[in-house]
Parts: C-alpha cells; structure tokens; sequence
C-alpha cells in the first residue's frame, strides 16, 4: 500500500459564512450561553475536517482551531495564566480565556502583536514570578478524539516549547526564559504521550523561531528542549514544522533535534530544498510547503511539480509529503463562494478549499506526469494567460514611475523649521488630544451600507446619512473636548479595502475573510496590476467634516506600505514596484486634501513593521524602499500640513532608524497593553519629533480610569518631553459602542487637561 503524500498545516477557523465570528459576538453579548457558543465551534471542525479529507488530503491537522488564539490556548494548556485573572488551579475556565484575550474591567489584558510578518494577531504569553505552571487543559487531545469519533485520522498540532518561550514575555528581569521553558517541557511530554495514548501517530510540532536569526542561547533552548521530548519512549513521531521564511543556517540545528520529519516554506524560500538535499537527512518524511498559503494565486504546477521531481531523485517517492507553505489561517476559505468575480482574473485564483485540490494533484504527480498531465495542461495555459493579459500593465503607470525622482521622497525643510511652520498655523494646545480616526461602526452604519450596495436606497440618501453621522460625530468630539478631529469613518467599510475600491489594478472578493485577531475579521482587497488613481477618494468628506467645525479635522489616509501589505498581492513583479504605484497615488490624495483646507493629514501605516523581512539580512532592502513609499506619499505637503502616522502592535525596536527617517511630523501607537515600554527604544534614539503613545486599549472592552491614564502619560513623560507629547488612544474606534467611547475618551481629554495645567501654567483652566 503506497504511503499518503498529502497534508495540512492548519485551515481558517472563522467559517465561510464567518460562523465563528458571530457565536463569539453573540456570546461576548451575552445573548448565547456557553453550550452554544462550543457547539458551533464543535460543528466548524467537523465541517472543515470532511471538506480537507473529501480534497484528498490524507493527513488533515486537528487542533489548529481556536475561540481566539492558538498561542493563547498554548498559554491557558500550560496554565501561563497571569495572577491579575485569577483562577491559580484548575481548568481555565472561558470567561478567563476571553479575559487574558480582551481585558476585563478589573483586569488589561495581555498584550497582542503580529504572528512574525503576517496581519494575523497573536496574544503574548506573560512569564510571571510564582506561576503555577501545569497541565490544565488538554485541547488537543480532545479534538484529536473528536476527529477521530468521526473517522478521521488527523495530525495534532502543537506550538514547539521554544518558539512559545520565545514569543512570550517575562515580566521581570529576574525571569529567565530558560527557567519557563525548563518548567513547561515535563507538561509538553505528559501532553505528547496522551496524545500517542489516544492514537496519534504523529504530531505536527511548529516551530517557526527556527527561521529567525537565533543567539547562542536560543539555540541551546532547542537542543535541550528536542533532548527532552524525544528522550521518553512511546511518545508520537514528531513533524518540526517551519515556516514564513528559510530556515538557513539553523537547518543542521534543526536536523540535530532528531525530528522524523521537517516542514520547509518552499514559497517564501524555494533554495532552501537544495540546501536540504545536499545534507542528506535521514528524515522518514520531508514536507514540501509548495502551495502559498498566504495569497490567492494559483499554483504553477509545472514549477511546483519540478521541486517533487528533484526531491523524489534525492528521498524516493514514500518519504515525500505535499503541503501547503503554512496554515490556510491566512487564506480566504472558497472561491467557489465568489459569484461577481470577472471570470478572467478569477481564472488566475484558488483559495484555502482550492489550494487542498492542488495539493492533492500535485501528490498525484509523485507517480510520474502522466499522472496529472491536464491538470497541468490547464495550470500552464492559466499561467500563460496570466502573463499576457492586457489587464494587468499599464504604460501611463509604467512612465510615471520612471519619471520619480528622488527629491520626490523628501520634504521642503527639514522638521524642526516645519514644526515653527506649524505651531503658528494650527495654534494647538500643549498635550494635544486626538483619535487615530474611525468611531463605532454601528449596525445602523453596517445597515445603510449593505442598503446602499444592495441598491435598496439611492447614492442621494445614503449620502445625507452619512453626513448625518459625520456631522454627529464632529458634535460629539467638540463636546469631550477633543483638540483635533477626524471624521469618523462612516463611509469606509475597512482601512484597505475602502482605498482599493477607488484604485486601478484592485478587485474584491465578496466572501474572502480572514481572520486578524479574535473575531476581527478582513476582507483583502486583491491586488491583480498596475495601481493608479482615477478620482479622488477622501476629499468629499473630509472636506464636509471640516466645513461643520472651526476645530481642525484629520484628513485620514492608509499608508502605501499598508495597503500593500493588507491586500492579496500580484506576484508577478517586486512588491516594492506595487508599493511605489501605490505610494503615487497617494501623494497625489494628499496635494488634493491640502488644496481642499485639509491642514493635518493621517496616513497610516500600521503594517510597516509587519512586511519587515523575519532575517536580518534581508531587511536593508525592505527598509529603504518601504520608507522611501512612505515619504514619496507624504513629502509633496507644504512645510505647514502637519503629516501624522499611525503604527500598532508590532515590535519597532529592530527598525527605529527608519521610523525616525520615515520624518512624520506626528506618530501615534500603540503602548497601553505595554505600559509605554515602547517608548524607552525611541528615547534611546532621540527620537525629534512628535508622538502620541496610546493611553488605553481599544481593543478591550474595559474603560480605563483617570488614574490609570494618567499613570501611563507620567511614564511617556519621563522619557519624552512635554513639547513632543500628543495624547491618544491606541488605535481607531471602530469595533467599540459610543457609551464606552464617550467615558474612555471623556476620562483621556480631563487626564490631559489636569496634566496640562500642571506642566504648563500659563494654559491652565
């Protein structure tokens, strides 16, 4: 019997009508109890894992599901619960999970940041001192049962020991990483051998720290933690699965750990596979990651194919398995959902339900061509077509971008004659309060959207709506008593998608989510050619907001660097030419937002530190052109606009350089969850201009106090000045209700008004 060639590193959680997102709403609401809530996740499970085994994947994983996060769930397994949430011993129960995800009102929550370069959000384990570290939980054993009571042998998946102790956090310096890691490896082998006790045969071990640049003693963390595990007997056979880049020069490491099989990301780093076969390994199975999991295009099967060939020369067919780069976490779930797509650029597409198809051909190809040669056939012509396509170049784009010059990516003078500029054109008070732009999305606001799409209401009414709400959202800033003002966001359906509708070279997906954290769900806009901008974009409300104040208001723009890491993008140029159209385009909305009155322009660039390369030597590249795409949108403003940025949850410290270059005159981001932790990396640069470190967390439900934002502002003030300071939330209010809105930010604006007078007496009350 010939061996099964085919496996999944993980597939979405949410559903494909999104099921999951709406249980979890329902019961963070209240309106659903517990039973309901695990029976809808109970029945996406069964459902994704019948549609992976009707593809003809032979090993589907289980215990890639999650009500919130897999690193979270890793952390509530080991019983990593910080002492602020209670519950010492036992089972964590889900009103505690959901509270070290989203905070509660007696309790922040633990900080989230980006899953290395993707936009999907992971919740940051807390190492404190007297954590009662055990076993409390045993998640995958119970989803490999469950699969198992349908009939379905899966590959349990588990987050390896060392990338969990590297992703996470000690909360004091006394607190070795060494320490926790030596404390949870006697709990990750008690849980492996239930696993082989319950029929596992293998479990899927991800490991993706082994494709960042490690230290000696990161190293040693993975000698000593594979020492570990695989030193008992009777424990399954271990897959050490990497991805998201190459594994380089941590693959003799990786081969010392005695795994029985490794995982490589062959769409990230296809030269990794000679590297692997030049060593010869003595693996018993080598999974070949050759369908992307993180963009939409099909698979070219004849080049994919090629790497089987040139593996089956050096292992042999049976040692061969076929996969995905990563987990179809990042993919959106069905094409075949998507009804409105132009047939032509849907022919160049697969999603995660599609790419289990292409897996499934190419193990066939593991017997020969002829096994699948119309399949390939058919990938060829599509390819073909694809390249050729009059869609997709543009020579108006193409003569632009050579007309850019590099004084195009630079200001008129350099920050400190802007910030004379600016400081007598906007007359602003010292700490300056503002939002980072949206306010609550509310069912009303979805309501007349999906309205309006649908054509039950006309572009007239739905206009006056949304002056409306913009209207009542600039009454409601000037009565908290906000310093600058946005407008809202009412029109825009997501940051990305709401700018790729109104640019060339974009198409949309109807159903095409994917999850970003929790519930938060995103359409990706997809990025097929050449990008430019037909008409303007924000100007029209902009321009109302400010005509229905004296306060000034936000023009509010997302960043080249984020629209292109947000989107699905082509892959058949550079991503640094996309992000230079983009970046045009964009310059191009600013000098419309300035001849229109706009006097402070936002463009957000949350995404800049998620595209940065996970290998030191790679980022250089990177940097100089995503910096460059930021300042060739930015730099065409007057010295008097006043250009903001926004960055959120991410880790700066490995590119402030480049912060400091991309020369906003304001950053905004965030530094609650941290505690302003951020802010020592820019002190010790001397960082010159402006920031506004976020006081509180929008992403929890909770209302800070008065107290606790003052605290954090005191902390940002003894490493910033007064003169530098700007007080703002954490992020856009979008996902929040107006009562929390209304006490969070009414809390914000009094905190900074007190500490104002403090500091400066001549603007006291």
């Amino acid at each position: 019997m010939r061996v099964n060639h085919t496996s999944n590193l993980g597939f979405p959680r949410m559903g494909q009508h999104r099921q999951l997102k709406f249980a979890l709403e329902k019961y963070w609401r209240g309106q659903a109890g517990e039973s309901e809530l695990l029976t809808t996740a109970s029945n996406l499970r069964k459902e994704h894992w019948q549609l992976q085994v009707e593809a003809g994947i032979s090993v589907p994983p289980s215990n890639d599901f999650s009500l919130y996060d897999h690193v979270l769930d890793m952390a509530a397994t080991l019983g990593a619960v910080p002492q602020r949430f209670g519950s010492a011993n036992g089972p964590v129960t889900l009103s505690t999970y959901f509270a070290m995800a989203r905070g509660s009102q007696q309790a922040p929550a633990l900080e989230m940041t980006k899953w290395f370069d993707t936009n999907y959000h992971y919740v940051v384990p807390e190492f404190e001192s007297g954590m009662n570290l055990a076993l409390r939980s045993i998640k995958p054993v119970d989803e490999y049962l469950e699969a198992r009571a349908l009939g379905i042998q899966t590959r349990p998946v588990i987050l390896g020991p060392v990338s969990f102790v590297l992703l996470g956090k000690p909360t004091a310096e006394s607190i070795l990483r060494k320490s926790v890691l030596q404390a949870i490896l006697p709990l990750y082998t008690d849980l492996l051998g239930q696993l082989r006790t319950a029929g596992a045969e293998w479990v899927q071990i991800d490991e993706p720290c082994l494709c960042l640049d490690l230290d000696d003693e990161s190293r040693s963390f993975y000698r000593d933690a594979f020492a570990t595990l695989k030193g008992p007997p009777g424990l399954p056979k271990f897959m050490l699965t990497t991805y998201f880049a190459t594994i380089g020069d941590n693959l003799d490491l990786a081969l010392g750990l005695q795994a029985d099989g490794l995982h490589l990301d062959l769409v990230r780093a296809p030269q990794q596979i000679d590297a692997l076969i030049a060593k010869k390994p003595t693996l018993s199975q080598i999974s070949l990651g050759l369908v992307d999991g993180r963009n939409v295009w099909r698979t070219d099967l004849i080049i994919a194919l090629s790497k089987i060939e040139n593996a089956v020369k050096a292992w042999g067919k049976d040692r061969i398995i076929v996969a995905p780069s990563c987990s179809l976490l990042h993919s959106p779930v069905d094409l075949d959902l998507e009804t409105e797509f132009d047939p032509e650029i849907r022919g160049w597409m697969a999603f995660a339900k599609q790419k289990l198809q292409e897996i499934s051909t190419l193990a066939k190809g593991i017997d020969g061509r002829q096994e699948i040669s119309k399949a390939l056939a058919t990938s060829d012509a599509f390819t073909a077509w694809r390249k050729q396509s009059p869609r997709i170049h543009k020579a108006d784009v193409e003569k632009r971008i050579l007309a850019v010059t590099e004084a195009m990516a630079s200001r008129k003078n350099p920050y400190p004659h802007r910030r004379e500029k600016q400081t007598g054109a906007l007359a602003l008070p010292k700490l300056p309060t503002t939002t980072i732009g949206s306010f609550p999305q509310t069912a009303e606001v979805r309501k007349m959207r999906a309205a309006f799409r649908a054509g039950k209401i006309d572009q007239q009414a739905y206009d006056r709506f949304i002056e409306e709400e913009t209207a009542r959202c600039i009454r409601f800033q000037e009565e908290v008593g906000l310093d600058v003002l946005v407008h809202g966001e009412f029109e825009r359906n997501d940051m990305v998608e709401y700018f790729g509708e109104q640019l060339e070279g974009f198409v949309f997906s109807e159903n095409g989510w994917v999850q970003s954290y929790g519930s938060r769900c995103v359409k990706p806009p997809i990025i097929y050619g050449d990008v430019s901008r037909p008409h303007a974009m924000t100007v029209r409300w902009s321009k109302f907001a400010q005509s229905v104040t004296r306060q000034f208001v936000k023009g509010m723009l997302t960043g080249p660097v984020t629209i292109l890491q947000w989107s699905f993008v082509r892959d058949d140029q550079p991503r640094s030419q996309t992000c230079k159209q983009i970046a045009l385009a964009l310059r191009d909305e600013v000098a419309d937002l300035e001849a229109a009155g706009i006097k402070i322009i936002q463009i957000d660039e949350p995404a800049i530190r998620e595209g940065l390369p996970l290998r030191r030597a790679d980022r250089p590249e990177y940097l100089k052109w995503s910096v460059n795409a930021f300042r060739l949108a930015s730099s065409g403003a007057k010295d008097e606009t006043q250009i903001h940025t926004h960055m959120c949850y991410s880790e700066f410290n490995a590119m402030l350089e480049s912060i400091v270059a991309m020369d906003a005159d304001v950053i905004s981001m965030e530094c609650s969850r941290s505690r302003m932790e951020l802010l020592d990396a820019f002190h010790r640069v001397r960082y010159p201009n402006e920031i506004g470190p976020g006081v509180y967390d929008i992403h929890s439900p909770r209302v800070p106090g008065k107290k606790e934002i003052e605290d954090l502002l005191e902390k940002a003030l003894e490493v910033l000045s007064p003169e530098q300071l700007w007080v703002n939330p954490d992020c856009g209010l979008k996902t929040r209700g107006w009562p929390e809105v209304r006490a969070a930010l009414s809390n914000m604006v009094d905190t900074a008004k007190k500490l104002r007078g403090i500091l400066f007496t001549a603007d006291a009350p």
